[in-house]
């Protein structure tokens, strides 16, 4: 049998192998999905996992429950030889082994961008993956409960204080979020008054959702003000030792938590650990039907899509734009991929990948949102369920339809669950300390 290799199990990776387990007959194939991750993350639902809108594994999509032709291997692919057609791979358990593949099809995603600023590799947590999402969550209840022991002042002030960092489409949603969670908060909690949490948004360009218009950018700024969020445009952090954020403007803060959302970076995977053709940023050189290489030098053997692969979008009035790193495309491209593959293994020929924008849609907190396609604008509850909407049709298999509207509906008539695990980071306290008090009170995420 011919293999085929899949590099990433996210967006791309995942529609790649659920449409080539349709396109390819049985026992002719054998497609392989690595990825350090045994599920799909949902991406756009991980700020509603933040509020706990949504259940946590809702936003996950098992790879080998839906996959089922497909072999699934929990790692991390460190280093790709395409001349030699092989990839070496760290396993989660055991030791890093070699894997062949005739074909490969590189969606590895891209990672966090980070930038060397003190203190934030010891303090932040990124919104990108499942488990960081629960985390601020936990932490932000956490938070109110111990704020809600101490009396008024810097500790109390510090608990209350959340920062974002970015204001692209997660650090926007993510950031209201949690404004929303936090008012809904306040009424049980009679021991903290209303103005007391602090929530800052730190951009450091002039606007915030580069994907809307200037406009309704504006709009979604003062929209977060009117909740009691600061929108801090043209500033950048400049530290955050200890958890003392310094902002560029001067202006200085205590936060205790801290989320960065500031971009993403190409896979460093697929910027150094490989033959293949990378640009100047790192990303891999696609050509407009999916195949790395360029119309003159194209690779054999090797395809790419999704936040790594450098593909020119077609559709955009300049020439050589690339297309956006988001869902749409990258969902979009990996059914594509497959299709091409398939094609080509079988006498046929591939397709250049060609899709225009469906608009951009957020979610700004329960029943507020915006939604813009070219020059029509939707703001309030309307935006909001047309982003309810669109995602749970998005979301890839009915029983992952039927769970995400289960506890929507659910939250509708009893309200968000308000129950912080944080202490699941920390399983063994309990059964180790055996209910004596423990040595300190420092909380375990502010260890670093």
């Amino acid at each position: 049998m011919r293999k085929i290799l899949i590099v990433g199990g996210g967006y791309a990776g995942f529609y790649a192998a659920w449409k080539l387990e349709k396109k390819l007959r049985r026992g002719q194939f054998e497609v392989t999905v690595v990825d350090p991750r045994p599920y799909m993350t949902y991406q756009p639902f991980l700020p509603e996992v933040v509020a706990g809108s949504i259940e946590a594994r809702h936003a996950a999509v098992s790879l080998r429950r839906h996959l089922h032709r497909t072999r699934v291997i929990t790692g991390m692919v460190t280093a790709m030889d395409h001349k030699h057609r092989v990839v070496t791979v760290r396993p989660a358990e055991g030791d890093t082994f070699e894997l062949g593949y005739d074909v490969v099809v590189v969606t590895a995603g891209a990672v966090t961008r980070k930038f060397p600023v003190p203190g934030i590799a010891e303090q932040a947590i990124g919104l990108k993956h499942v488990e960081e999402a629960v985390a601020i969550r936990d932490r932000l209840l956490t938070s109110f409960d111990r704020a809600a022991t101490l009396p008024p002042g810097p500790s109390r002030r510090k608990l209350l204080t959340v920062t974002f960092v970015g204001g692209g489409f997660s650090g926007v949603e993510g950031f209201a979020e949690v404004l929303s969670l936090a008012t809904s908060l306040l009424r049980h909690y009679p021991e903290l008054h209303h103005d007391e949490p602090r929530f800052h948004l730190v951009e450091a360009s002039g606007r915030i959702l580069p994907e809307v218009t200037g406009s309704p950018g504006r709009w979604v700024v003062r929209f977060l003000q009117r909740r009691g969020g600061r929108v801090h445009l043209n500033t950048q952090i400049e530290s955050a030792t200890g958890g003392r954020v310094v902002l560029s403007t001067g202006e200085t803060f205590d936060s205790e938590l801290i989320v960065w959302t500031a971009g993403n970076a190409a896979n460093p995977v697929v910027g150094r650990h490989t033959d293949l053709p990378v640009d100047e940023r790192g990303f891999l050189v696609v050509r407009p039907d999916l195949r790395v290489g360029t119309d003159i030098e194209p690779v054999p053997d090797a395809w790419a899509a999704g936040d790594d692969a450098g593909i020119e979008d077609l559709t955009a009035p300049v020439p050589g734009t690339r297309t956006v790193p988001n869902a749409q495309h990258a969902v979009r491209q990996g059914k594509l991929v497959a299709r091409n593959i398939a094609a080509t293994l079988h006498g046929g020929k591939p397709k250049n990948y060609r899709h225009r924008s469906l608009g951009a849609v957020a979610t700004l907190g329960i029943g507020h949102g915006i939604f813009q396609y070219r020059r029509l604008v939707l703001t309030g509850p309307l935006a909001w369920l047309l982003h309810r909407g669109y995602h749970v049709l998005a979301i890839p298999s009915w029983e992952r339809k039927v769970r995400v509207l289960a506890i929507w509906l659910t939250a509708g008539l009893f309200g968000r669950d308000i129950v912080s695990l944080a202490s699941v980071q920390q399983p063994r306290t309990a059964f180790v300390n055996g209910g004596e008090p423990p040595e300190n009170s420092v909380s375990s995420w502010s260890k670093p």
